[in-house]
């Protein structure tokens, strides 16, 4: 089993090939909540251990409906992972997020429709705190990272999250963009929101590329319009992380290592055991 693994990194597969990472070892992890989207590879990176999944599976199979979010996050926390950066495409609804730059959200709209959005139910009542679904100093760090790497950097804005996987009509895009929304995507929700309910950090690398439908002067999204811009950014996230990874802290500075603390409201005796046993890794220290 993986030991001390301080950052899981989800994302595309060509992550794994970084230049650096070392000791690689592939785990198949058994969830209650099934199977993970891909091996997760665990390896060394700057002195420390460092997790990555390829979110869609190997070859990108799997729909962001698809993506078996509850099991992704289950199966990073069995590993001891307390902090998850999310490596995403998304269109950008601001003139002034342009293609090849990179968001740091510090907001998330859930515009999903039919997504298992928790890990509780089952017979035990959580309501976890989401009112800043990114974790502040996790973002703070990773905009630092991403500074250094040389990325054309937007800290802050909200990321809408739609159902897909089609790209947005004209009348939903100029909508969303008359919300004040700032950049959209499709796997951003309900993955935030599980990873606080399993008290690990987390926060958003958002890849710019393209500028969804709405721009009259840009050609709408297409699949290699946004496959050529994440080409173009890879070696860019790749350094990210790995200046990340050199310089992450060892203590965590925020809240979310306790976001389970207030949150769980169903009397322990009548929690079912079964549902208890399903839900140990999480709420163990608790009952």
């Amino acid at each position: 089993m993986a030991e001390h693994v301080t950052l899981a990194i989800i994302g595309g597969s060509g992550l794994y090939d970084m230049p650096g990472l070392s000791d690689s070892q592939e785990y198949n992890i058994d969830t209650p909540f099934g199977g993970t989207s891909a091996p997760i590879i665990v390896g060394t990176l700057e002195g420390g251990q460092v997790a990555f999944l390829a979110r869609h599976g190997i070859g990108h199979h799997i729909t962001p409906a698809e993506v078996p979010y509850r099991a992704n996050i289950y199966a990073l926390k069995f590993l001891g992972v307390q902090r998850i950066v999310s490596i995403s495409a998304c269109g950008s609804l601001k003139e002034e997020f342009a293609p090849g730059h990179i968001v740091i959200p510090d907001q998330i709209f859930d515009n999903t429709r039919g997504r298992v959005r928790s890990f509780f139910g089952e017979g035990l009542v959580a309501h976890v705190s989401v009112a800043d679904p990114f974790c502040v100093d996790l973002s703070d760090q990773l905009e630092s990272a991403v500074s250094a790497a040389g990325g054309v950097l937007h800290r802050n804005g909200t990321f809408l999250t739609i159902e897909g996987p089609r790209f947005s009509t004209k009348a939903e895009s100029n909508t969303y963009r008359s919300w004040g929304m700032s950049i959209i995507g499709m796997t951003a929700s309900p993955e935030a929101f599980l990873a606080r309910e399993a008290e690990i950090c987390y926060a958003v690398m958002a890849h710019v590329t393209d500028y969804d439908v709405w721009h009259v002067s840009e050609a709408p999204v297409t699949v290699e319009m946004v496959i050529q811009t994440l080409n173009k950014n890879t070696a860019l996230a790749q350094e990210a992380v790995q200046i990340l990874a050199r310089n992450l802290k060892h203590e965590r500075h925020c809240d979310c290592g306790y976001a389970l603390a207030s949150a769980l409201i169903t009397r322990k005796d009548v929690i079912p055991p079964e549902t208890r046993q399903k839900l140990d890794l999480l709420i163990n220290k608790y009952l």
